[in-house]
């Protein structure tokens, strides 16, 4: 038994040195990812009053930020995989990979936006929970996701032009960042659409073009004539239906809980860190696995091969640096701006311990969710990172809730 242990410590080290250039990028891309998802938790801590203001509106952000995360990690995750097949090339033609997915990623983003705005009205009617009207929420979901993915669009493609020409190794560097940028950019662009709302006559105005706006971009979608896009939109349409619903359940967790966080603020600047990294981790092992799937290094097993136990090792790696990171960053800040906290201990043990709980539950996800779409003939870049990223949302949430309440700060985790 020690024999074999050692054995396999020494084959994970010897895989860490081969794979030491990923290990710099990827640390690299998590630290950024990390900042920029910290960049999220601060203004979610800095705008309690919007959120007392505006019943069930945190119900929204989860799915929102994750949205954002699944259309446009997909796009990176299938820039990557064109990238390792030799496809990938930077041409506007309306046939190359980049116009396809660019068209992807706004058909998806107008309609995923009123399918959002829907569903958190929805959750908060099941619930119970006092909330703001629809055309609230579709003006909020519509003009803040789109505002946000017009910035992450930019992100995408020039994080991807980049690795192309540098060599980068898209899997590890495209989907923390665009992840981080998803979390930076959509709280942000939400938080400003709400003062639309404010305004009753142009928010209706508002909220009714938009509505007509994404029913037309939904059938606009799937109408075109391009091969590519078709299969994306196709593909994703399940993904998009149903990947939402772990998130609003996500946010409507955290909202039927508001009142505690909003007294301790330390711990919501927390929350999107911790949901992104986890998702991001997922991500950096789904596009590394759905790669090997695609160039037939690994096989579709429902017992994980050597290759897909190190990739693995490499996000448990990734996982400690960046939990413990959001940890220290959240209680440092909180110190400084005199957010109220419950102090270091849960502040950074805590994170760092629902972040490896967190990272446990990707492993295992990711996996068998690239292995069984691989297995039903999908494309696992279409699949595997939105279902990732959205699983992660509320594994993240749920890790977070249990271990404050093992510390003693919250008494009920459901």
């Amino acid at each position: 038994m020690a024999f074999a242990t050692r054995r396999r410590a020494r084959r994970v080290v010897a895989y860490w040195r081969a794979e030491e250039r990923t290990l710099r990028q990827g640390f690299v891309a998590l630290l950024i990812s990390t900042g920029a998802a910290f960049v999220a938790g601060v203004t979610l801590g800095s705008i309690t009053g919007t959120l007392r203001l505006l019943p069930s509106l945190y119900i929204l952000i989860p799915a929102a930020v994750g949205m954002r995360g699944t259309i446009f990690g997909a796009i990176g995750a299938r820039f990557g995989t064109s990238t390792h097949a030799g496809l990938f090339e930077v041409t506007r033609k309306r046939t190359g990979v980049l116009y396809q997915n660019v068209f992807v990623g706004v058909i998806t983003t107008f309609s995923s936006c009123l399918f959002l705005a829907g569903l958190a009205k929805l959750s908060a009617v099941a619930f119970g929970l006092p909330s703001i009207s629809f055309l609230d929420f579709v003006t909020i979901s519509v003009v803040g996701g789109v505002a946000g993915s017009a910035v992450i669009m930019v992100i995408t493609i020039g994080i991807s032009v980049l690795s192309y020409r540098r060599g980068y190794d898209m899997d590890t560097v495209s989907t923390p960042l665009v992840t981080a940028a998803g979390d930076m950019v959509s709280i942000p662009t939400l938080y400003l659409a709400t003062f639309l709302v404010r305004v009753h006559w142009l928010n209706a105005s508002i909220a009714s073009i938009a509505i007509v706006i994404c029913l037309y971009a939904t059938v606009r979608g799937a109408l075109t004539d391009l091969p590519m896009a078709r299969r994306a939109i196709l593909e994703m349409t399940a993904v998009i239906l149903l990947t939402p619903l772990l998130d609003i359940l996500a946010g409507t967790v955290v909202e039927a809980r508001l009142d505690h966080f909003l007294a301790y603020p330390g711990l919501l600047i927390i929350v999107p860190p911790l949901v992104s990294d986890a998702g991001a981790l997922g991500g950096i092992l789904c596009s590394r696995l759905s790669s090997k799937l695609h160039l037939g290094v690994l096989a579709p097993s429902g017992r994980p091969e050597r290759a897909a136990v190190l990739d693995a090792s490499l996000i448990v790696g990734f996982g400690v640096i960046a939990f413990l990171l959001v940890g220290l960053l959240g209680f440092g800040f909180s110190e400084i701006a005199g957010k109220a906290h419950p102090g270091a201990a849960t502040m950074i043990g805590g994170t760092l311990l629902a972040g490896m709980m967190a990272t446990a539950i990707t492993i295992v996800v990711s996996y068998y969710v690239a292995i069984l779409t691989a297995r039903f003939g999908l494309d696992p870049d279409n699949h595997s990172i939105p279902i990732i990223t959205s699983v992660m949302d509320l594994a993240g949430v749920i890790s977070f809730l249990f271990v404050l309440s093992l510390f003693g700060v919250a008494t009920h985790v459901t």
